[in-house]
C-alpha cells in the first residue's frame, strides 16, 4: 500500500491532569523540544565503526554506521507490500542505513587502506573471496544499490549500469570459482504503477470455515490491486552471473520473483525458489505459493523439487507444510536436504516425530529420501555440516520444556545419535555456538581440529557474562576450555588469523574502549573446571578512542537477590558521577518481562558489568546524566507451563517489582518515594499493568506497548490460547480493564505507524482515553512516520526530553511535592 502524505509532520501529544480534574487549562507544550546539552553530546558523539572480517582472518573492513536521519527522510514516500516497507527512490528497505568511510586494517600490521568510496555511499554488505583477497560491496547511492568491487591492496571500482535488488534475499555472492558473481540485478522497466485517485473500491475481507492465525502475522500487507503490481514490480529481478574483471555478464533464466538463488557446491546445478501468484493480501511474501526447482548452469530447468502452496493456514508456533530450509549439502558436489513436518505443522498434535530430513541427489527427478526422524521440531541444520564425510549436526527444539538436543548424523552411512542437550532458558549451561570454516567453493563447514567442533559462547555466570573458545569432542562430547574472558574484563572470540593459535578478539571494560586485538594462545595450564587451560597474549590491532569519556564516571554493578518464592534475580545498577555510597537517589527501573519454565534459570544474570558504556536512542541510560540511578536489565521472569505461564502474569509481576525495589533500597540507593519505571513494547504492559496494580512508583513511562490483548485473540508472546479458550487470562493482563487504578501519572509513547502487529499504535491511544476517562494523569505522544522503534534524529531528541521532563516531575521532585 501506498502511503500519502496526510499528516504534517508535527508532533501529536494530548495531556491529562490529576485525578479527578478537568483536562488541563493550559494547552500542552507542543513543537520538536530537544534535551540538555550534556545528553545531545553523548547522544550524537561518534559511533565505533562497524566491521566485516575477512574469511581468514587477515583483514577488518570497517565503516561508519549512518544512524538517526532527519525525520524528512522518513517523511518521504513509501509502499507497504507483502510485509515490507520499500523506498521506491532505491528499490530497497524503507529507512534502512549502512555505513561510510570503508577501510581496510590489515590484522598482522595494523596497516589501514582507505577505500574511494563516494562520501555518501552507504556498504550494506560485504562479500569476501574465500581466500579473503577480494571483496563485493553491496553499496547503497541516492537513486539506486549499486556493486562495488575490490581488493585488499585498495583497488575498488564500481559496475557501472548495474542496480541490485536485495529485497528478497542476498543480491551478490561468489560463485564456488571465487572468480564470478550470482547477482541479482533490476531489469529494465518502465515506470512503477501509479494508484487510482480515487479506490476502484472498498476493502473488503472474507473469511469461511478458515483456520486461526497467530495475531503474529506480518502487517504491510498488500491491499489492492495496485499492491499486488507494485510487489511484481519490486521483488522481480534478473539473475546474472558476471565476471568483475572483464564486466560480461550472462543471464540466467528470465526476470521473475526470486525468493533464493543459489549454485550448487561444484558449480554444475544452480537451486531457486520463485514465489508465484495469485498474491494473498492475507500474509506476508514468506508465506507465498512457489517453485523450488533446479536449472543447469545455462539457467535452463532441470527438474522442479517441490511446488508449495500458499502457506496462509499455518497453525500458532507452528511450521508450513511441505520442504523447508531446501539447500545443498556443503560436502558433496550437489545433494539437496530439507527438512518438512510429520504433524502436520501443529506444534500441539501428537506423534511420535514431528520433523524428517529429507535428500535427494541429481538427477533431481526421482523421490526422495528419508535420512532421519525427528522426534522434536527441527532447527539449525543448514550451517552445521561437518568438515569431511557425511557428518550433520543438527538441533532439535523440545516446545514444553523448552529443551534443545543437539544431534550428530552420518549421513552417509545412516547413522544418527544425540551429542549433548540443554535447557535453552539456561544461559549458565549454554554451550555457545559452532565456529565455522570456508571450503575452497565458499561452503561454510564446522571448523574442526581433528575430531573436535570449536564453539564459542557469552559464558553467561553468576558474575556476569565471560565469553569463551572450546573444543567440543565429536565422539565423547569432551569440552576443552582453551580462552576464557578474565573476570576484569569483556573479550570475545571473532576469527582464526592464520591458524588456531592466533585469533582475533575484541576487548573492553568498564573503561577501555572496545578495540581489536591478535590474541596468541600459550602453553597449557592447571585451571579449575570452567577456567581457560591456556595462556594467551595479545596486541592490539585498532586504536579506537574513547567518544564519550564522561560516562567513564558512570559505576556500575551487578545486584542479586530474591523474589519472595525464592526466584532468584538480578539487576544492573548504573550509579551516576560523583555517587556518594549510601545516599539515597531519584531511581529508574527498566525492564522487560519473560517467559521461563523453569526457577532455577528465570534469575540468571544477563549482562556484564566490565562493558564499556555506549548510549543509543532513547535509552534510559541518559537519565545517569542528570542525577538519576538506573536499575537496568531488571528481571522480570513470567515462570511457569508455556501453555499456561500467563494465568498468572500479573501476581509474579508485581512480586518481581517488590523484590527489585526492596533490593534498591536495602542498599540505600533508591529513594523509595521517588522510584519511577519504563519499558517498551512488552515492557510498556508491563509498566502500565504495575501502575494499575501497585503503589511502588512514582510515576511510570510505557512506550510502543500493548494495552489490552483481547485485540490479539488468538495468541500473544508465548501464549497460545485463543480469547475464547481463556478469556479470563486475556482481560487481566490487559490495563485497559483496569485504568481506573491507574493513579500515577503515565507517560505514553508510540510510533504513529507501528506496524509491529500486537503493538498497533491505536492501543495506546485507547489505553490513553482510558486513564484519562477515568481521571488519571496521563500524557500521549505520537511520533509521526516512527515504526515500532524510534529511528529520525528529531523523535529520538523528542521523546528523550519528554522522558526526562516526565520523571523530573513526578520521580525526582515526588518527595518535595509530599
Amino acid at each position: 500500500m501506498f502511503r500519502r502524505l496526510t499528516r504534517c509532520p508535527l508532533i501529536v501529544i494530548l495531556t491529562a491532569t490529576v485525578a479527578g480534574a478537568a483536562v488541563q487549562d493550559r494547552p500542552p507544550v507542543t513543537g520538536w523540544q530537544s534535551p540538555p546539552e550534556a545528553i545531545r553530546k553523548v547522544l550524537h558523539a561518534p559511533q565505533l565503526p562497524s566491521v566485516w572480517t575477512s574469511p581468514t582472518g587477515e583483514y577488518l573492513l570497517l565503516a561508519d554506521p549512518v544512524i538517526y536521519p532527519p525525520l524528512a527522510e522518513l517523511a518521504a514516500p513509501m509502499h507497504k507490500l507483502a510485509g515490507m516497507r520499500i523506498d521506491p527512490v532505491v528499490n530497497f528497505f524503507y529507512g534502512l542505513h549502512g555505513a561510510t568511510s570503508p577501510r581496510l586494517i590489515k590484522v598482522a600490521n595494523s596497516a589501514e587502506t582507505s577505500l574511494d568510496l563516494p562520501e555518501e555511499a552507504e556498504v550494506f554488505d560485504v562479500a569476501w573471496t574465500v581466500d579473503g583477497r577480494r571483496f563485493a560491496l553491496t553499496v547503497k547511492h541516492a537513486d539506486h544499490i549499486g556493486l562495488w568491487v575490490g581488493a585488499v591492496n585498495g583497488d575498488l571500482a564500481k559496475i557501472d549500469d548495474l542496480a541490485i535488488n536485495h529485497l528478497l534475499g542476498a543480491g551478490v555472492e561468489w560463485l564456488p570459482d571465487q572468480k564470478h558473481l550470482l547477482v541479482r540485478r533490476i531489469p529494465k522497466r518502465g515506470a512503477p504503477p501509479e494508484p487510482p485517485a480515487i479506490p476502484a473500491g472498498p476493502k473488503i475481507l472474507e473469511g469461511k470455515g478458515a483456520s486461526a492465525r497467530s495475531t503474529y502475522e506480518a502487517r504491510n500487507l498488500l491491499e489492492t490491486a495496485t499492491d499486488e503490481a507494485l510487489f511484481e514490480y519490486y521483488t522481480t529481478s534478473e539473475l546474472i552471473v558476471l565476471d568483475p574483471d572483464k564486466n560480461e555478464i550472462r543471464i540466467l533464466g528470465k526476470p521473475d520473483v526470486y525468493a533464493s538463488a543459489d549454485f550448487s557446491p561444484d558449480g554444475r546445478f544452480f537451486l531457486v525458489e520463485r514465489l508465484v501468484g495469485p498474491w494473498s493480501h492475507e500474509v506476508a511474501w514468506y508465506r507465498f505459493a512457489r517453485e523450488i526447482e533446479v536449472w543447469d548452469a545455462q539457467g535452463q530447468l532441470i527438474a522442479t523439487v517441490a511446488s508449495l502452496p500458499l502457506a496462509d493456514q499455518v497453525p500458532t508456533h507452528g511450521v508450513p507444510l511441505g520442504p523447508r530450509g531446501t539447500s545443498w549439502r556443503a560436502t558433496a558436489p550437489h545433494t539437496l536436504f530439507w527438512v518438512e513436518a510429520l504433524d502436520g505443522g501443529n506444534p500441539v498434535t501428537e506423534v511420535p516425530y514431528r520433523d524428517r530430513l529429507m535428500r535427494l541427489k541429481a538427477p533431481f527427478t526421482g523421490e526422495p529420501e528419508e535420512v532421519f526422524r525427528a522426534e522434536h521440531r527441527i532447527g539449525n541444520w543448514q550451517a552445521g555440516w561437518g568438515a569431511e564425510g557425511g557428518t550433520l549436526m543438527l538441533t532439535q527444539r523440545e516446545r514444553m520444556r523448552r529443551w534443545l538436543y543437539t544431534w550428530l548424523l552420518d549421513v552417509d552411512k545412516g547413522t544418527s545419535r544425540l551429542w549433548f542437550d540443554h535447557n535453552e532458558d539456561d544461559s549458565y549451561a549454554s554451550p555457545g555456538y559452532p565456529v565455522h570454516h570456508v571450503l575452497p567453493n565458499g561452503r561454510l563447514v564446522l571448523h574442526q581440529q581433528g575430531n573436535a567442533v570449536y564453539f564459542s559462547g557469552i559464558g553467561a555466570t553468576d558474575q556476569g557474562y565471560r565469553p569463551f573458545l572450546d573444543l567440543r569432542d565429536l565422539e565423547t562430547g569432551e569440552v576443552q576450555r582453551l580462552f576464557r574472558c578474565h573476570p576484569d574484563r569483556y573479550e570475545h572470540f571473532v576469527a582464526f588469523t592464520g591458524d588456531e593459535e592466533h585469533f582475533v578478539m575484541s576487548s573492553e571494560s568498564a573503561v577501555d574502549t572496545p578495540n581489536y586485538y591478535l590474541a596468541t594462545l600459550g602453553e597449557p595450564i592447571e585451571a579449575p573446571a570452567g577456567e581457560a587451560t591456556r595462556t594467551y597474549t595479545r596486541v592490539p590491532i585498532t586504536r579506537f578512542e574513547d567518544p564519550t569519556p564522561e560516562l567513564r564516571r558512570i559505576e556500575r554493578r551487578i545486584v542479586r537477590y530474591e523474589r519472595e518464592d525464592g526466584v532468584p534475580l538480578s539487576f544492573q545498577l548504573h550509579l551516576p558521577s560523583g555517587y556518594r555510597e549510601g545516599t539515597p537517589l531519584p531511581t529508574v527501573v527498566y525492564a522487560y518481562p519473560l517467559e521461563y519454565a523453569d526457577p532455577a534459570t528465570a534469575g540468571q544474570v544477563r549482562g556484564s558489568a566490565q562493558r564499556f558504556s555506549r548510549i543509543y536512542g532513547a535509552s534510559p541510560l541518559f537519565f545517569l546524566l542528570q542525577g538519576y540511578a538506573l536499575l537496568d536489565n531488571t528481571t522480570m521472569p513470567m515462570i511457569g507451563d508455556p501453555e499456561t505461564t500467563y494465568d498468572t502474569f500479573v501476581p509474579q509481576l508485581v512480586a518481581d517489582a517488590e523484590a527489585a525495589v526492596a533490593k534498591a533500597v536495602e542498599i540505600g540507593v533508591a529513594d523509595p518515594k521517588r522510584i519511577g519505571i519504563i519499558g517498551h513494547s512488552h515492557g510498556g504492559l508491563m509498566v502500565a499493568n504495575l501502575l494499575a496494580h501497585t503503589d511502588l512508583f512514582a510515576a511510570g513511562i510505557a512506550r510502543s506497548g500493548s494495552y489490552n490483548k483481547t485485540n490479539q485473540p488468538f495468541g500473544f508472546q508465548s501464549e497460545r490460547r485463543s480469547l475464547f479458550e481463556a478469556r479470563d487470562v486475556y482481560i487481566q493482563v490487559s490495563p485497559t480493564f483496569f485504568a481506573d487504578k491507574v493513579n500515577e501519572p503515565i507517560l505514553i509513547i508510540h510510533g504513529d505507524a507501528d506496524s509491529n502487529p500486537g503493538t498497533l499504535t491505536f492501543q495506546s491511544e485507547v489505553f490513553f482515553e482510558a486513564v484519562r476517562g477515568s481521571g488519571g494523569t496521563a500524557r500521549l505522544v505520537l511520533l509521526p512516520f516512527e515504526d515500532h522503534g524510534y529511528r529520525a534524529r528529531e523523535s529520538v531528541e523528542h521523546v528523550l526530553w519528554e522522558q526526562l521532563r516526565w520523571f523530573d516531575k513526578y520521580v525526582k521532585g515526588a518527595g518535595a511535592r509530599e
